[in-house]
Formats: structure tokens, sequence, C-alpha cells
């Protein structure tokens, strides 16, 4: 999702535009002195007890912190509990992670006034949040110490979840004081710890929570949710996009043994039945006629042609579509008499290719309301979608959360499309009655939401140092925001990220940047780092480019632009990786290295890769990584992020690519949508920049810098500029 608010946008009412949010989406009318929580959770049956809502403390002391924020590989939970442990001061061996349920009042993402995970927020909006939570509860138990032993509160120390009065000997643990401590009101405005005193946060003691269930099976995922009575469905999806239901005959479909009943709803037909196996089979005898009157006529090819067209100026544009500026200084048109540099690149459309396939449990009716049994990354979304269909209250919609295998955004979309599937189905079904909604791996790459298809222009007028003195930047690619309940008045930003606010372009004396935002019915939604998955490749690989045609070191030449901006911490990060990566000294033979440096999520990130190329392809092995992510709450959990989002960003640029024809999609599975290999995978060493500052994202930054620090370990060997994605084509 987008960039995050800054810290300091944190506050405890809401903003202007998260209450423009939260009426939209619930399209109601705004109560007088009502957030959109207050709105959202009307219903809900959560109760607070004494520590609030992120934390409880039992009897034996042990710390159980409430996650507001899905689990879907990430591990941000064990940061989130880290933060309430630290200033808590509990023994961090005896705390453990719990799913919050849905309740936007008390769950919501201060960045974005709703329950949800996404834009790498989990740690950044639940910094002061959970700091404060963990300091007020602490100084509720130092209270009741100081009342039951007759000292002064100031003399109380806490360690371990132990609370203790030296002068007296006196000390006790969290339990023993427990019932005390819960009859205290939490101070509004606890202290917080100074960065010094830190004795958890930034350690390698911050370790996962969850890598035992999940090593012995024991974590619980939708596809293993199984109830008593619960029926299975799969949904017969439009093989093009825009097409419906005209009418089907289920005749043949209904002899499968175990077959229950088929039904459509607004997105196919679905087949419900008593397992997985005979819905299957049943929808593959199912017969369905499709009305492809409104179906998307073009596919990828046309859409690149076209896009290429009109950031050429050539062609012309649909009605009602314009260009928009997205930066703009001095008149790029006339400036500067260098050298001209002038490039094309071309981004193709993106699979999120989860580990696990969306899937949904529902329940309507039968007395118990209408509950979710689902990896939910937006509770909130989810909450909203169900309740229009079963016309309840947003608040009264129950959901169990659990561990998701992966998502990459793909969860969290406006639509909360296959949720929507499975409480279509639960209510035709009613009484109550369990229906699993699985999706096959083909369903999920064919009815999904994509990376958006992208078309990036650009040229350049250097200056007589080599450095850009004028610089024109066309980008064209679908909106992610428009019709959707957090669009923009002006541009999507999230289309143009990246590049917006470069420090290249504030280096820059004239600019001139435009998106143009055409729509096609394909469904496109946000993709791990999104706009910056093509603006840092375009924008990294540019600068190698340019610094060739200059005749100056890669790493010196963007350390000349950052400074030419004022880009201190890009200059810090960049400089702390060339050191550990031995940049400028000797290499293997046949090993060339490439770099680059981007931000987005707040953090920036700098990677050096070393390359060979093996019969034309390129081999990454080791990839030196630098990242200033302000506060490293969890550096172990920030250093498999690192890898993580490395291997992600390598894929795309290495093997992924979803070709589409007339709104149809090509690739359904991993034999044709080729995804990075175990031997493939580089090593990946990071080293986190210290820093005293609030924690920005750490999830998807990595994701896009190394594909542009590949092609330019490759334009170092052979040369040769990449200008379309993915480097190796099936």
């Amino acid at each position: 999702m987008n960039t995050p608010a800054d810290q300091d946008d944190v506050r405890t009412g809401p903003t202007r535009r998260q209450m423009a949010i939260g009426t939209a989406l619930v399209s109601g009318a705004l109560l007088v002195g009502c957030t959109p929580g207050d709105l959202l959770s009307v219903g809900a049956k959560t109760e607070v007890g004494a520590f609030g809502p992120f934390i409880r403390i039992a009897a034996d002391g042990v710390v159980t912190v409430v996650n507001k924020h899905i689990e879907f590989g990430q591990g941000s939970h064990a940061g989130l509990a880290a933060i309430v442990a630290e200033e808590l001061d509990a023994d961090w061996n005896r705390v453990r992670v719990e799913q919050a349920p849905a309740n936007a009042k008390l769950y919501a993402n201060t960045f974005m006034g709703v329950q949800g995970s996404g834009g790498s927020t989990a740690i950044p909006n639940s910094w002061t949040q959970l700091r404060k939570a963990g300091a007020a509860a602490r100084a509720m138990f130092t209270g009741a110490a100081a009342a039951a032993w007759s000292v002064p509160e100031a003399e109380i120390t806490v360690k371990d979840g132990v609370v203790s009065h030296a002068a007296s000997g006196k000390s006790a643990g969290f339990g023993e004081l427990l019932e005390a401590a819960a009859a205290i009101t939490p101070p509004e405005d606890p202290k917080l710890k100074p960065h010094e005193a830190f004795t958890l946060i930034g350690t390698d003691r911050v370790r996962r929570k969850d890598s035992l269930e999940k090593s012995t099976g024991k974590a619980r995922y939708t596809q293993d949710v199984a109830m008593e009575g619960m029926l299975t469905a799969v949904v017969a999806h439009a093989p093009r996009f825009g097409a419906k239901v005209s009418g089907f005959d289920d005749t043949e479909a209904r002899k499968i043994s175990g077959v229950v009943d088929v039904m459509e709803i607004p997105t196919g037909v679905a087949v419900l039945a008593k397992s997985t196996w005979a819905a299957l089979q049943g929808r593959n005898v199912l017969n369905v006629t499709w009305d492809e009157a409104g179906a998307e006529p073009v596919g990828s090819s046309e859409m690149e042609s076209r896009y290429a067209e009109w950031a050429a100026g050539q062609g012309t544009l649909p009605d009602k579509l314009k260009w928009e500026t997205f930066e703009t200084r001095g008149d790029a048109a006339a400036a500067g008499e260098g050298e001209v540099f002038e490039a094309t690149y071309h981004f193709p459309f993106l699979a999120h290719a989860t580990m696990e396939p969306m899937n949904c449990v529902a329940q309507v009716g039968g007395g118990e309301g209408v509950r979710l049994t689902v990896a939910s990354q937006s509770p909130t979304l989810d909450q909203i979608n169900t309740a229009r269909i079963t016309l309840s209250l947003p608040g009264s919609v129950q959901i169990d959360n659990l561990h998701a295998g992966g998502s990459f955004g793909r969860r969290a979309n406006f639509q909360s499309d296959f949720v929507a599937e499975c409480v279509h189905i639960a209510k035709k079904v009613g009484k109550g009655t369990p229906v699993k909604l699985v999706w096959t791996r083909e369903d999920d790459m064919a009815a999904g939401y994509f990376r958006p298809l992208t078309h990036h222009r650009v040229k350049i007028r250097l200056d007589k140092e080599g450095f850009p003195a004028a610089w024109t930047h066309r980008v064209v690619t679908q909106s992610l925001m428009k019709g959707s309940p957090m669009a923009p008045k002006g541009i999507d930003t999230s289309t143009v990220e990246g590049a917006m606010g470069s420090p290249y372009l504030k280096a820059t004396p004239a600019v001139d940047g435009q998106v143009l935002m055409p729509e096609f019915g394909i469904p496109v939604l946000w993709w791990r780092a999104v706009g910056s998955t093509h603006t840092a490749f375009v924008m990294e690989h540019t600068i190698d480019q340019l610094a060739r045609m200059s005749g100056k070191d890669p790493v010196e030449y963007r350390l000349a632009l950052f400074e030419k901006a004022g880009a201190s911490r890009h200059t810090a990060v960049l400089k702390l990786a060339a050191e550990k990566a031995g940049w400028g000294q000797p290499v293997p033979a046949g090993v060339t290295r490439g770099v680059a440096v981007h931000e987005s999520f707040g953090s920036v990130v700098a990677q050096i890769a070393d390359v060979r190329i093996v019969d034309g392809v390129p081999r990454v092995g080791r990839v030196v990584t630098a990242i200033d992510c302000g506060t490293a709450v969890a550096p172990n959990q920030i250093a498999a992020q690192m890898e993580g989002g490395t291997c992600y960003g390598l894929s795309a640029a290495l093997h992924d690519e979803m070709i589409i024809k007339a709104g149809a999609v090509e690739r359904k599975n991993f034999d044709s949508y080729r995804v990075l290999r175990n031997s493939e995978a580089p090593t990946v060493e990071t080293h986190i920049l210290p820093s005293t500052n609030p924690p920005s994202g750490v999830g998807e930054p990595a994701t896009p810098v190394i594909g542009p620090a590949v092609a330019n370990a490759v334009l170092a060997a052979t040369g040769k500029a990449t200008y379309r994605l993915p480097m190796i084509r099936a």
C-alpha cells in the first residue's frame, strides 16, 4: 500500500483523511464526535481489560500482547510484542502473542484509521501506541507496589516481570501484584524510556514467537479449518475479465458423489460439496455459458503498444484521459546544452503468487450472526463488505483471524473479493452452516489482482559536468486507487512513488514529470513495494547509464547527486553498503558489481549485488544490503525481511511475467509463471544504520532495489542496458 504517514502525524484523534475514509467506507452519515472506528465497531462485543486493549496479564505473570496486525510470514508480531515488553519490563521468555479480534475502534492502524496491515506500517504505526501501553501498565505495577510496601514509587524498579524495592529488599512478580495493579487507573501520558535505556529493543533476543508451531504444523491456516457439518465450495469464474454468467447446466455436476448444491453468485457459479475433491470434480463437469459482451477485449501486448505510443506523444488519448503532473521545476524542454539520454522501460503485469491461495470460511445465520474464519489482512474492509451482503452491522461481523501463507498485498482489496464470494455462498446456505471457499492455484492466478503493467519514457539532458540539467519523465499505468474509498483528489501517488520526490529529481534544475492513468478491465492492486517496483528500476538503472556517459564511478556519481539534493540518509546507507561490499576493490574473476539505492515506506535501502553471467543469464551471488529504517526494533527480523524482499524482487526482475490476451490470463501456475528457485537465491548480508528515529517500514523496501542493482551489474559486464523486465523471458 502507500507510503505511511510521518510519525508526527499520529494523533489520538482521527485526521481529516481518516474521517473521510471511514465515512466513505460505511457509506453512512457522519455522527458528530464519532470516529471511523466508532462507526465501524457498532455491534462489536470486545471487552477491554484493566491494562487496555493490547495487554493481558495472567495470574501466573505471563504477559499476552494482543496483535492488531495479521501474521502472514513477516514476523512483525515479535517486534510488536517487544515494544510492549520493553516499556513494561516484562520477562521476554514469558511474553505471548495473540491475534486481536476485528474492532476498528480498538485496533485501527493509526496511519489508516481502519484496522488493517499494509504499507510496511505494522511497527511504525504501533510504535508510540504500544510504548505507551507498556509504560502505562508498568506504572500501574509500580504504583501498586509502592502502596503495598509504603515506599516512594520513584524507588521501585521493574526487571523481567519482577517489581522490586532495593532498600527494603521487597520484590514481587506481576502475578502477585496483579489485583492491586489492575485497580489503578492507568496514566494517560506515561513516561517512556530513553533509547539508551532499552535492553530488549534492538537486540537479537527479539525473535519470532511462532517458529515452533509453524515448524511442527500446529499453526492454524484457513485451509486447516475443519468444523462439524462444514461444506466446501469452489467457484467457476469467467474466463475473461468482465464476462458474466449467462446460464449454466448443473446436471452432470449434481451427479458427482458429495456435491450438495450448485448456485450462481455475482462472480460466477459455485459448486458446494462435502469435500474439496467432490467440489472440484463437480466444477469440472459444470457447463457454464458466459456473456462476454462486457468482457475486456485487450491484453498485455496491445496495452504495451498503446502505452508506448501515448508516452511518446503519439496516438489518440481516450476521452477525458489526460496527463497529470507529479513533479515540475523550471523549463525541462529548454534547459541544458549537453549530451542527451533517452530511454523507454517496460514492466509486465505481475501476480502476487502467494504460497497459500485465497480461501475463507464463513457462517451466516443460525442464531450466531455472521462469522468469518480467515486470514484477514484488512478486517475492517472484510467486515464492511460482509455487512453489505448480509445486511448487518460491520462491527457485529466476527472474524477469527488466522495465519496466512503470504499476501504481498493480495489479501487486502476494497472488494474483499474471495471473502465476499464465501459470504454470498454461506448466506444462501444459511443456518450458520460453515462454508469453506477454496481457490486453487489456477483460480488465484487467473481471477486475482495484478501489479499493473507500466511504461516509462525518460529524456535527460546533461550539464557540462555530466549531471542531469533537465529531466523529462512520462509514466503510463493503471491507477490503484481510482474509484475506491481512498481515491485521491489529485494524482494517484502510488503510480509514481519513488520517482516523485526522488533525490535525483531534486538535484536536477529542470524537471517535467507527468503520469497518465488509463482504465482497462483488468483488475490491479498494490503488489509488494507498489509503485517503487518500477520507479526504482527506472531511476537507478538510468543513473548508472548517466554515470557511464559521464565517465564517473556509479557510487561517486550518486553521492554527488545526493549531496546536491541534501539526501543525507541516502548518502549514509550508500557509503555503508559500499564499505561492507568492498566497492572499488578487486572482485573474483567473472564477477561484476551493480549498485542501487532507493527510499520507500520511510526507509532507505542500498544494495550492491555480485553477478556472474552464466550461459547468457545473470546469476546473483552475494548481495550486500544497508538500510536506514529508524529504530531497529528486531534486527533479526529486519535481516529476514531484507532477505525475503530481495528474493521476491529478484524473482520479478529475472522471471515473473503475467501475460493476458483478450482479457484472459494465460499463465495459471508455476510451470509457466516462473518464480525464483532456491538454487538461484543469493546470500544477503544486512547492515542496519544505527538510529534513534521512530521506526519505518522494512517489509517492502528491499524488493524494488535488487532488480536495478542486478541490471547495473549486467550493464557493467556487457555494456548492455535492460529496458524491459523480466530479464529472462520464457
